[in-house]
């Protein structure tokens, strides 16, 4: 079973609903979920150069639109980076490009990968799935956005401790329980939800 851009946006829309909201891995993301403001991107790129112009193509969509329509944007990468290393060195060059449009300080790039790993921890250490989705994915922030949230919840440095209590009460068998996996695979990886396929951070 190959992937399709409806698979890849089910299984995406499902694990934000389940996971990152069902879970209050973010207390920002309910907001925009509910009133549509996420929009969705499935890249086609099978590389890092065609990501790279998706990623271009989608900074500047964002930039242009108006926030209360599209406040975010998820653009979802399901045929290449498919190794974490490989993806953590691209953001590198994601970085590159926020620069060179004029956007840091406008917009940030937040990421997250089936095999996330965080520096020191072990490839199924619970806290890594904080940061673990479907397929890899690039989440574009509006700063303005970030700082009205904040406003909100003025403790959001407190999120990342909270969240690591979460998954540890809710274990590994809660979060396969979650059903958040990837329904299908791309034709170079099978990376379910909990595999040991994790690369450390560098």
């Amino acid at each position: 079973m190959t992937v399709t851009d409806d698979v890849v946006l089910e299984d995406t829309r499902r694990w934000l609903e389940r996971a990152v909201i069902g879970l209050n891995l973010c207390p920002f993301a309910k907001s925009v979920h509910v009133k549509g403001q996420v929009h969705y991107v499935v890249s086609q790129a099978t590389d890092a150069p065609a990501l790279r112009q998706d990623l271009m193509h989608e900074l500047k969509a964002l930039q242009a639109s108006d926030a209360e329509i599209r406040d975010t944007t998820l653009l979802i990468v399901p045929m290449c980076l498919q190794d974490f290393l490989d993806f953590n060195d691209f953001l590198g060059e994601a970085d590159q490009v926020l620069a060179k449009l004029d956007l840091a300080g406008l917009i940030q790039i937040a990421s997250f990968h089936p095999q996330f790993q965080f520096a020191g921890t072990q490839a199924g250490d619970i806290a890594n799935f904080t940061n673990r989705a479907p397929y890899p994915t690039l989440h574009l922030l509006r700063e303005a956005s970030i700082e009205r949230a904040v406003e909100v919840f003025p403790d959001a440095q407190a999120i990342f401790g909270k969240n690591i209590e979460t998954l540890e009460k809710l274990g590994h068998a809660g979060w396969d329980a979650l059903g958040v996996a990837r329904s299908a695979s791309s034709p170079d990886t099978q990376v379910g939800a909990t595999g040991d396929a994790g690369r450390r951070k560098p």
